[in-house]
């Protein structure tokens, strides 16, 4: 029988294959995060407050398009990945003969966190992509600095989506920064 250690380094053999045989056989202009010169334009709407209460008080800013369709799985990949990697450590917490019962049982309660954060982010994308209309979502924790960023593939957000996507946000993490911001689904005429 194949170790854990062995099945995760062969799964993330075969992932860095496929994205590599991706990469290569893309066009360069269709990368994520390159910065071709070119005066695209996203907006995002952020609080640092945790309470909205009005729509006035969304900032708008304007960032670099990310402009890739595959972006969202990606990223969504990566968390996942990242996520796992730290659960394993976990798990070898709890299963070592050395560890304190005390770094097991902090052990478990990560491993919850974990569980719990990718439980809400799950029910969140779905909820939003429920009640709107948007092509993709993406809802990414950051239980280190407690704020939530959250992505929508659409053309435009205005500050009523945004506060209800930061509501939504509210219900399901509690009082927490949100981070929206939306990427255009337009794709680029060449």
């Amino acid at each position: 029988m194949l170790k854990k250690q062995t099945v995760w380094l062969l799964t993330m053999l075969s992932l860095m294959i496929v994205l590599s045989v991706y990469y290569m056989t893309s066009d360069s202009e269709e990368l994520a995060y390159i910065d071709d010169g070119q005066n695209e334009t996203e907006e995002t709407m952020t609080t640092d407050a945790p309470g909205i209460e009005d729509e006035a008080e969304a900032e708008v800013e304007d960032i670099t398009n990310l402009g890739q369709d595959e972006l969202f799985t990606t990223l969504r990949m990566e968390i996942q990945d990242d996520r796992s990697m730290k659960k394993d450590r976990l798990n070898d917490v709890v299963a070592s003969s050395t560890a304190s019962s005390e770094e097991k049982d902090q052990a478990l309660k990560d491993i919850d966190v974990l569980e719990q954060a990718s439980t809400n982010e799950t029910i969140l994308e779905e909820t939003i992509m429920g009640t709107t209309d948007y092509q993709d979502v993406l809802v990414r924790s950051d239980s280190d600095d407690e704020k939530v960023h959250v992505h929508v593939k659409v053309d435009s957000l205005s500050e009523t989506e945004v506060v209800n996507i930061m509501q939504m946000v509210r219900d399901e993490f509690g009082e927490v920064n949100t981070n929206v911001n939306f990427q255009p689904t337009e794709s680029e005429e060449e």
